[in-house]
């Protein structure tokens, strides 16, 4: 009974932990979308193309390409995991868990590390962007986010509704060998 409840804690709180992470950083960047639209920035033909390039492209490389088709399964399938095996650790840091930080194969470690690295660079440089590109750019990011979002929740939702689910976790070889996670 208690594993159980451990289990669904775990659960919860990866995938809201990364709901939140994903909600206050588009919510963060869509204000400064919003000042890109302020009267003391006019807008030409140039920053209107601009946008529409940034949200196109942020939408199918972010939203679909990186969110839908790889990262939300991901995280699902390791909360799904985190449901059936609670370990305390894994509980407490459910968030880091659930995006592959840690008890993951080697490969999934250091693409989770690797691709955090380069957003933070990425954000870097943008915030030393004036506006209103920087505004420009931020609701393209915001587009992506907000497909992640809606990604996460479909694919979790799908996790724990349907009999199979048959996306990777990722998980750490002598893992996958001992123990079948999909039964």
């Amino acid at each position: 009974m208690l594993a159980k409840i451990s289990g669904f804690i775990g659960a919860f709180w990866g995938i809201g932990g990364v709901l939140i992470l994903f909600s206050q950083a588009a919510f963060r960047l869509s204000q400064r979308g919003i000042e890109a639209f302020s009267e003391q920035h006019v807008l030409t033909w140039y920053h209107w193309l601009t946008l529409v390039v940034c949200v196109v492209f942020m939408g199918y490389s972010e939203g679909y390409k990186a969110f839908q088709l790889a990262f939300c399964p991901r995280v699902a399938s390791r909360a799904q995991y985190l449901s059936k095996n609670p370990h305390l650790l894994h509980v407490i840091l459910a968030p880091a868990f659930c995006m592959g930080f840690f008890h993951a194969t080697k490969k999934r470690i250091i693409t989770s590390i690797c691709v955090t690295a380069g957003v933070i660079f990425l954000i870097l440089i943008v915030s030393q962007t004036p506006q209103p590109w920087r505004g420009l750019i931020d609701i393209g990011v915001v587009v992506g986010l907000a497909w992640g979002v809606m990604a996460l929740i479909y694919f979790s939702w799908r996790a724990f509704t349907c009999k199979t689910f048959a996306y990777p976790p990722d998980l750490p070889e002598a893992v996958i060998k001992n123990k079948s996670i999909f039964e």
